[in-house]
């Protein structure tokens, strides 16, 4: 089982190239960085975790720059987005912007994707709530198209071009993974249906106990007649919850660190770097 650990990347954390140097000389897959464009204040969309939205959540840096940077920092390290929320995003723009971090990574980005929960955040994107889900299976599908064809075209209810031109296309073949953030058992259909991973989050009050709802999307999986890859977002430090994970078939647990400075940070990832060797991460 891999392991990631993620950070909302600001100003008074540790800089994306720290971190990421840091997870890779303890034995962690990949980094991941989450992202909000903004937090309305009219806060008609209540926190999914309850009580206030964190301060984090206001102050987040873009997912892609700070991705390209830990890139930049490291060797092997994988980095993904955790989760890009493609209804807020050009879905031509952001193929781009997909495949040249592919590029400049040498082929290690993950694309975690999801729908979003801030109905007032979206809004101002100009995106419907209430139809997101489907835009947000037009949009993938409609980069997918762009990754792998000379002359990609596509044409849906709510994304509509002809034949263009657009470089470059990713270096991971037929393009990286799109790793579907969501509920169960809606994001799970989702992850089956143009996805190539399901991430879970188990820091959310309903989906705590993730582990228990994998049996049913196995099950899900064989009427679909494909399977994808688990990564249980918001990992525990619990040996036995983490082995579990493991001898379910987890691919991959990612840790949702603090946004703070080494001195806080590092003590942590020192624990964590001990329990992967344990697990066999």
């Amino acid at each position: 089982m891999k392991f990631g650990a993620a950070m909302f990347f600001t100003d008074y954390s540790m800089t994306p190239g720290e971190l990421a140097r840091a997870l890779e000389e303890r034995g962690f897959e990949s980094v991941w960085a989450p992202e909000h464009s903004h937090i309305p204040l009219s806060r008609r969309s209540p926190f999914p975790a309850g009580g206030e939205i964190p301060k984090q959540y206001y102050d987040v840096m873009d997912p892609f720059v700070s991705l390209t940077a830990a890139a930049a920092a490291t060797t092997r390290l994988k980095v993904g987005t955790g989760v890009c929320l493609v209804v807020q995003r050009d879905p031509i723009q952001t193929a781009k912007l997909v495949a040249s971090i592919d590029r400049v990574s040498d082929g290690r980005f993950l694309f975690g994707v999801g729908n979003g929960w801030n109905r007032d955040e979206m809004e101002n994107h100009g995106t419907v709530f209430e139809t997101r889900h489907k835009l947000a299976r037009e949009r993938i599908e409609a980069m997918k198209a762009i990754w792998t064809q000379s002359k990609p075209e596509y044409h849906g209810e709510f994304v509509n071009f002809g034949p263009m031109m657009t470089w470059p296309k990713p270096v991971q073949k037929p393009h990286p993974p799109v790793i579907v953030g969501g509920a169960f058992p809606y994001g799970a259909r989702r992850a089956l249906r143009y996805g190539d991973g399901w991430m879970p989050h188990r820091r959310r009050p309903a989906y705590e106990n993730v582990a228990t709802l994998i049996p049913e999307f196995r099950r899900m999986e064989a009427e679909a007649g494909r399977s994808v890859p688990i990564t249980i977002w918001g990992a525990r430090e619990d040996p036995d919850l983490l082995l579990r994970d493991r001898d379910l078939g987890v691919e991959r647990v990612v840790v949702q660190l603090a946004s703070a400075k080494a001195d806080v940070i590092l003590p942590e990832l020192d624990r964590w770097a001990a329990l992967i060797r344990r697990v066999g991460g």
